[in-house]
């Protein structure tokens, strides 16, 4: 067998298997430098691939998957795993739209047990399969592959709290310790970690009734595999702690494992090439919010779930260190601290994803919203987010946040009305919530000077005839534009709650059909909110609402996916066409009161959006 071509015939894990310990190094050698290749080309997750190479293999050929179930925790680690599961040859389209998943998915292959993306579940699901394979007397290893910045969470000791109390149960557990999240990992588990590298005897999972064993070096093939057969076959709970490195065998990604994260497509000789400027993104625009909030005010401290370099909080962590607090992948926890910081008069701002504020919901409306504590919720990756997929876009946070009572939530449309809109929840009596999508605006240099937002008022951007669009947040840009085309009226909603309710009764009484246009699910979404007070307030009206369809949106390019789902400007135009032809009503309304109440509020509501005090 040809030492340079093993990797070609590894298609499976049972080719796999049929290798002697001796070729594997070579066969991690090939899939490694496969990976690297690859992932320059599409883009994806790097350094945390690259650090389990070893591991995957071994635990391919040490277990019988799939009939043994792994489940990978997080699962932007699964890159290895899916090229020797039988899609080697489709990594080419990783993330695409078509392509395969960035993440374990179970309608890809019977070799993802458990679909994951988001951190900390690995065990609760390898602890349920366990118990599954005891009751239907299947003999079969369920493992969870966790890092050790997810064992930070509060479901992982859910999950190891419950998996000893039966104690014969097959599940192992292998905690991949590379000292990081996608930051550096913090708290007092990292430092116990790093005592039980340092040959420390006692350890909290043996205290938790595991069997413990390790620590071993997951780079080592030979040291690895004898620590996998013998957790193998032991009777009961076990955890083997394994130490890798993320970035293994990549020089750059060794030295910088936080920017090879995630990079986009890149050079594997000269790295990753600084990215020329452009219009700033909603992330850098709160960055700098934040320090001059800061900077005026002693009160304002940030808080992050693990998130430092995504949700743009570097700069606050060096200007303002004893103010900045990164309290690990503990969603619940950052919400909550929140609330005690606010309820002793501080002013906290938690920077998160809308899709991982899903997991501190609880805590927001209990910790928080019941309490009416002023806390500020600067809520980054809303709406599309792209090659992440499903699990990472921001689809939901408009539907289960306002629904929230004592909550503010704004939708900003530009990079300056972010800036103002963080003013205005800041300086907000109650909870707050700003939410924005990735990457950048329509390119509106924010104002230095803040202003705090007129609460509830929307602004019309445009005077039409017949139809009425209201734009929330990211949909204002191309609502405009569908807006001339079909002249139509086009309002910058910019409040979700409170509503503008005297706006919408004067569009609604001044149009023949209310179109609403907003970058997240249609279901209970902002659209569903403006016919809420409608509704309340007697008037029926002919209304389309234009949104994320009721399914999941998958993985590809933003711009891709907005039009896929018609939220383009040419989408939304041709659904206003479609549902306006032939008219569905005679319009009767008096379109000239309607023109001169709006020209003098769009007179006095320009000033705020060009940063003028009102």
């Amino acid at each position: 067998m040809a030492m340079d071509t093993l990797l070609e015939l590894i298609n499976f894990p049972i080719d796999l298997r049929k290798l002697t310990r001796e070729q594997l190094a070579q066969a991690a050698h090939e899939l490694r430098m496969f990976l690297l290749s690859s992932i320059a080309k599409s883009g994806g997750h790097l350094a945390s691939n690259l650090g389990v190479v070893e591991l995957t293999l071994a635990l391919h050929y040490v277990f019988d998957t799939p009939n043994d179930r792994i489940v990978w925790d997080v699962g932007h680690q699964c890159y290895p795993h899916k090229a020797i599961t039988g899609r080697r040859g489709q990594m080419s389209n990783l993330r695409q739209k078509g392509g395969i998943s960035g993440f374990p998915r179970r309608d890809e292959s019977p070799y993802d047990s458990f679909g994951t993306a988001h951190s900390s579940t690995s065990i609760s699901a390898a602890l349920g399969m366990a118990h599954a394979a005891r009751l239907q007397r299947q003999a079969r290893r369920c493992i969870a592959v966790i890092g050790d910045g997810a064992l930070s969470a509060g479901l992982a000791f859910e999950a190891m709290n419950n998996a000893t109390l039966d104690p014969n149960l097959p599940l192992l557990v292998i905690l991949n310790d590379n000292d990081m999240s996608i930051s550096p990992s913090v708290g007092a588990l990292k430092q116990h970690l790093v005592a039980l590298q340092g040959g420390e005897s006692a350890s909290l999972f043996s205290t938790l009734g595991f069997d413990y064993s390790g620590p071993v070096d997951g780079h080592d093939l030979a040291t690895l595999i004898p620590a996998l057969e013998r957790v193998r076959d032991r009777h009961g709970v076990q955890l083997l702690h394994v130490i890798t490195r993320k970035g293994q065998g990549f020089s750059h990604a060794e030295a910088d494992p936080v920017n090879y994260h995630a990079p986009a497509k890149f050079c594997p000789q000269a790295g990753i090439l600084p990215t020329p400027a452009g219009k700033l993104s909603y992330t850098r625009v709160f960055s700098d919010w934040l320090c001059d909030e800061a900077e005026r005010d002693v009160r304002v401290v940030g808080i992050t779930p693990a998130m430092r370099e995504g949700s743009g909080l570097v700069a606050f962590q060096q200007r303002f260190p004893d103010r900045y607090f990164d309290v690990g992948i503990a969603e619940q926890h950052a919400v909550t601290f929140a609330g005690g910081l606010a309820a002793e008069g501080m002013r906290p701002v938690v920077a998160i994803y809308s899709t991982f504020l899903q997991r501190g919901y609880d805590q927001l409306i209990h910790d928080v919203a019941i309490q009416k504590l002023p806390v500020t919720f600067a809520i980054d990756r809303a709406g599309v987010v792209g090659a992440d997929g499903a699990t990472h876009m921001g689809m939901f946070d408009l539907a289960y946040l306002r629904c929230i009572p004592n909550l503010l939530l704004m939708c900003p449309a530009d990079e300056n009305e972010c800036r103002q809109m963080l003013h205005t929840a800041l300086n907000h009596h109650g909870p707050a919530a700003v939410r924005y999508p990735r990457g950048s605006g329509p390119g509106v240099l924010p104002q230095r000077e803040m202003a705090t937002l007129p609460l509830g008022k929307a602004q019309v951007r445009r005077i039409g005839r017949r139809i009425a669009i209201l734009a929330f947040g990211s949909m204002v840009a191309p609502a405009l534009e569908a807006g001339v085309r079909l002249d139509a009226t086009v309002v910058n909603m910019r409040f979700v709650k409170p509503l503008d309710v005297g706006l919408l009764q004067r569009l609604a009484r001044t149009h023949e059909t209310l179109v609403t246009v907003e970058e997240g699910c249609i279901a209970g979404g902002a659209g569903s909110a403006c016919l809420e007070c409608l509704s309340a307030t007697g008037i029926a009206v002919n209304s389309l609402l234009l949104g994320f369809p009721d399914n999941f949106v998958e993985h590809g390019e933003p711009a891709e996916l907005l039009a896929t789902c018609g939220l383009d400007a040419d989408g939304i135009e041709n659904a206003i066409v479609s549902f306006v032809t032939p008219p569905v009503a005679k319009f009767v309304a008096d379109v000239g009161s309607f023109t001169d109440e709006s020209e003098a509020f769009l007179h006095e509501n320009t000033r705020v959006y060009r940063g003028e005090r009102p």
